[in-house]
């Protein structure tokens, strides 16, 4: 009994500290993105200059991700995790003391190489965590991430309202990721992973992504271009949400002339769902089976916004956007966690390839539409978002990693 007791415990303890190490970056994003006019207009930038600058943390992160997969699979999740939320809080300052554009380019390169090598530390760490209770998990860790981005945004807001400078802004949010931080380190589980172990699911419905049945690929060669699959899982759905949050609000105000305020409601409404889709995430993975959440999510997804799109109506727009949001919301999490059990051994690189391809997806979505938008016409361009989701819900048997 007391055997049992320490190790839930334990357990209880590492699932707490996966979702504080969750919280950390997402808090540092919504921080950074709610002063960004401020150093703009601090350092007098033009719109191509800003351009540049945050085109240097879109870089950072890709070269972050491609060196961190081998750490992590070398040392663990936790090992690699604790450092780069320490480095998270102190490279958050940076950015609001440079002097000038060169510089800020610098900073914000080194913010996101750590900041793409937290995330796919932090992920390693969620797949092993999830392996030992035996039940998803990971849907509820993205939902943390997206909850800190509130909370990021959030103090950002009060700062500027508060007429405080995004120097001083940034080091009191620092100081608080730090002591997030110290908190991650004492809750993480500190040993190396166990290549080749996987829990022993109870049922196919409950199952976690990467306990499926045997699908015949389970050489090398299967398993990366399982992992290649599951990338490209990863980029059509971010693909969606960078191009909701950039396209949304325009959408409505622009096409079907909406007032500003209702306009913005698209975005809000997709950000919504997609928060508390991830925080129901995992009791339906627990129910239903990972490959049935994707598919009924995809279809979710680009049903809800094909509707919303061939019915043309402001409200209409509004809800299509939520359900664009609460599909898409389950999916990005059980690929990760697919692509960490497709081979234990080299989660850190599976998961790296995965994560460099979503957030590539993500990066280009908004251009794409845009160019789509250009020689077809933005309802139009924003129907790709929703056949790339109905190719998600097609492709959903991907998620079901072979066994070893």
């Amino acid at each position: 009994m007391t055997l049992t007791l320490g190790r839930d415990a334990a357990l209880r303890r590492s699932r707490l500290g996966v979702r504080l190490a969750f919280l950390i970056p997402g808090m540092a994003i919504g921080v950074w993105t709610s002063r960004i006019p401020a150093l703009k207009e601090g350092l007098g930038l033009g719109d191509g200059q800003l351009s540049l600058a945050l085109l240097a943390i879109a870089a950072g992160a890709l070269a972050g991700m491609q060196v961190v997969g081998r750490l992590v699979d070398r040392f663990g999740g936790a090992r690699v995790t604790v450092p780069l939320a320490f480095a998270q809080a102190a490279v958050l300052p940076l950015p609001a003391l440079m002097p000038s554009l060169a510089s800020l380019a610098a900073s914000l390169a080194l913010f996101g190489a750590v900041h793409g090598m937290l995330d796919v530390a932090m992920n390693a760490c969620a797949v092993e965590v999830e392996r030992q209770w035996e039940r998803p998990l990971m849907s509820s860790f993205h939902a943390v991430f997206s909850i800190g981005g509130f909370l990021g945004a959030a103090l950002g807001g009060l700062s500027a309202h508060a007429g405080i400078g995004p120097a001083a802004a940034f080091a009191a949010v620092g100081v608080l990721l730090t002591a997030l931080a110290v908190l991650t380190a004492r809750r993480l589980p500190g040993g190396a992973p166990r290549p080749g172990t996987r829990p022993r699911p109870q049922s196919a419905a409950d199952a976690p992504p990467g306990a499926g049945p045997d699908t015949g690929e389970s050489g090398p060669g299967g398993r990366l271009g399982g992992v290649l699959l599951l990338g490209l899982l990863g980029f059509c759905c971010m693909i969606g949400e960078g191009a909701s949050a950039d396209w949304g609000s325009v959408y409505l105000r622009e096409d079907l002339g909406s007032s500003p305020g209702f306009a913005a409601a698209a975005y809000a409404a997709f950000s919504i769902a997609m928060t508390a889709g991830r925080l129901a995430g995992d009791r339906l993975a627990a129910r239903f089976g990972p490959v049935a959440l994707v598919r009924c999510c995809g279809t979710l997804a680009g049903a809800g916004l094909a509707s919303a799109l061939l019915i043309g109506h402001p409200l209409a727009g509004v809800i299509g956007f939520g359900c664009f949001g609460a599909g898409l919301s389950c999916i990005v999490p059980q690929v990760f966690s697919a692509a960490g059990n497709r081979d234990p051994a080299r989660a850190g690189q599976a998961l790296a390839r995965v994560a460099s391809l979503g957030y590539l997806g993500f990066l280009t979505g908004p251009v794409l539409i845009g160019a789509a938008s250009e020689l077809l016409d933005l309802p139009r361009a924003l129907a790709i978002p929703a056949l790339l989701a109905l190719f998600v819900a097609l492709a959903a048997p991907a998620v079901r990693a072979p066994r070893h």
